[in-house]
């Protein structure tokens, strides 16, 4: 690891402690992390930076835990275990913490591209993003008025209905690598739509990552699909 390197993973384990912070006392976040006090005091407001060790620490394992548990407290499931995962969705410093965790998940190299679907993934795949320095491109069920050109994958739902997913054809080029994202995996059928859209696009997938894989179905649908890491943050039954 470089030092450029280095000094990424060690501010996004301050990123994650401070988030964390925000709920708990640093006694309470000591005792959750197996960290002293005074040092996570010392980290949360910037006077030193944790070591690579306690970084990769924070990121891989208590933080990838806490975090993980801080989602699933955010999120609601009804009588008919459709998720209601807005107060997640919504709120874009949480999300922030999610592509660290995911980086360390997938063990990946930075895409080119990251993809997702509109409406609700835009917000994690904008995040994702911006951790890799890559551009985010949204697959729409609806074409731009103004674009000429477009990438298109339809398929047939479980239900019988066809669903369309459009793309702006200059959003990925051919040879990009593109990691594929979306807030919720439950069948896999949006992830192969965007899986589709990628091949179309003479794309190479490097991984799919949700935020919340319901069932094993989407998750080993997209495995099938991919010959690249697949990953959800939080898996629900």
């Amino acid at each position: 690891m470089n030092r450029a390197e280095k000094a990424a993973l060690q501010l996004r384990a301050v990123d994650v402690l401070r988030t964390l912070k925000e709920t708990r006392t640093y006694d309470e976040l000591a005792e959750e992390t197996g960290l002293p006090a005074g040092d996570l005091n010392r980290y949360v407001n910037g006077h030193v930076l944790p070591s690579e060790a306690r970084a990769r620490d924070v990121i891989e394992g208590v933080g990838a835990t806490l975090l993980a548990e801080e989602i699933t407290a955010r999120i609601a499931v009804d009588e008919e275990g459709y998720v209601d995962n807005t107060r997640v969705v919504f709120d874009q410093a949480l999300l922030s913490l999610v592509p660290p965790v995911a980086v360390e998940s997938l063990g990946i190299e930075p895409p080119d591209v990251v993809l997702t679907a509109a409406t609700d993934g835009i917000t994690l795949g904008a995040a994702m993003a911006r951790q890799f320095g890559a551009r985010c491109a949204y697959a729409k069920k609806s074409r731009e008025t103004a674009v000429e050109e477009f990438i298109e994958a339809r398929q047939r739902l479980s239900s019988g209905i066809e669903i369309d997913y459009y793309l702006p054809a200059n959003a990925i080029s051919p040879g990009d690598s593109v990691l594929v994202v979306d807030d919720l995996i439950r069948s896999g059928e949006t992830q192969e739509l965007l899986l589709d859209i990628a091949a179309a696009a003479d794309a190479e997938v490097v991984g799919v990552f949700a935020l919340i894989a319901v069932g094993e179905e989407g998750i080993t649908r997209a495995s099938e699909r991919a010959a690249a890491p697949v990953d959800a943050l939080i898996h629900r039954e």
